[in-house]
């Protein structure tokens, strides 16, 4: 997984042995892989940019862009209380999600 600045937090090691106990071929399973991750990444993206201001998100998305994980941070714990907690709680329901549709995957296959 590439690093983001919310890598320390939220991991997904869950989903890819999930997918590593179904009958793929390792293409399948690095495409799917890469898919959660990106749905991953796109989820947190939201939530962040929920509780940010208009001016806040352009600073965010410039940071974010250039890898300036502690500029992202330090932005991020002086506008928004618990986000942390916020990055969190989206990625853990995305994940339970996936985890659901993984199983439902398997039991039909």
């Amino acid at each position: 997984m590439k690093k983001h600045f919310y890598s320390h937090i939220v991991e997904t090691s869950s989903l890819s042995l999930a997918l590593g106990d179904m009958d793929l071929s390792q293409e399948e399973r690095l495409h799917l892989v890469s898919l959660v991750e990106s749905n991953l990444h796109h989820t947190i993206l939201d939530a962040v940019l929920s509780e940010l201001s208009e001016e806040d998100k352009k600073i965010f998305l410039h940071h974010v862009a250039h890898n300036e994980h502690d500029r992202v941070w330090e932005l991020l714990n002086k506008k928004v209380e618990n986000i942390e907690e916020k990055i969190k709680n989206a990625a853990e329901s995305l994940k339970k999600e996936l985890h659901k549709d993984i199983e439902d995957a398997r039991s039909k296959s």
